[in-house]
């Protein structure tokens, strides 16, 4: 396996293989995602308001498990088979245990996901959240929270890559993944965390 290319900042631990799965891994993924995953598109509340939004979401971990954010709460559904078999290949690679999965799928370049960390207290301190992406290549950005001086990391995440953020990142940085005109396929996104 090849050695994750680091991404160091203020405050930041950013650790990125970029040919993480092949091929066939991919094609099998794709396909799981696409039959064996309820997507859904929800309403969470912005500044008092209700907006539905812009990609579509499932929750799938082990049993019992529920995330909220954006007063938005999920129930996990179960593992299908190959992302449980994924989670178990991506805890061994970032020696780090999960036991469930935001999935985001984007359906072309107009689904976005806006400035946001993942720093809900269900994840406990410096969680590690560990970034599968599949499809289209998008723009993955971070912001420092409060160094304005801080230059952005802009990141291309392509299909097959695994991005883990580690450390302190989910406290001092806000991520996001820009709409774009350019992109017209679809892309997923899963991201692995683990919820104490």
């Amino acid at each position: 396996m090849e050695k994750p290319e680091l991404i160091c900042g203020p405050d930041l631990s950013l650790y990125l293989w970029r040919d993480f799965l092949n091929a066939d891994e991919q094609q099998n993924l794709l396909h799981s995602l696409r039959h064996d995953i309820e997507w859904r598109i929800d309403k969470i509340k912005l500044f008092g308001k209700e907006h539905f939004i812009p990609r579509r979401q499932a929750f799938i971990g082990d049993h019992g498990l529920s995330y909220r954010y954006s007063k938005l709460t999920l129930t996990a559904d179960a593992w299908p088979t190959p992302l449980d078999r994924l989670r178990n290949t991506v805890s061994r690679q970032c020696d780090t245990p999960f036991n469930c999965a935001l999935l985001n799928h984007y359906r072309d370049g107009q689904d976005k996901m806006g400035w946001h960390s993942d720093d809900e207290p269900e994840l406990g301190q410096n969680p590690a959240v560990a970034s599968i992406s599949l499809g289209e290549a998008r723009r993955f950005v971070l912001r420092h929270k409060t160094m304005k001086s801080c230059e952005k990391v802009d990141l291309t995440l392509t299909s097959g890559s695994l991005l883990l953020m580690a450390g302190t990142t989910q406290h001092f940085w806000q991520h996001s993944v820009p709409a774009s005109k350019r992109v017209h396929q679809e892309r997923y996104n899963l991201t692995f965390r683990y919820i104490r």
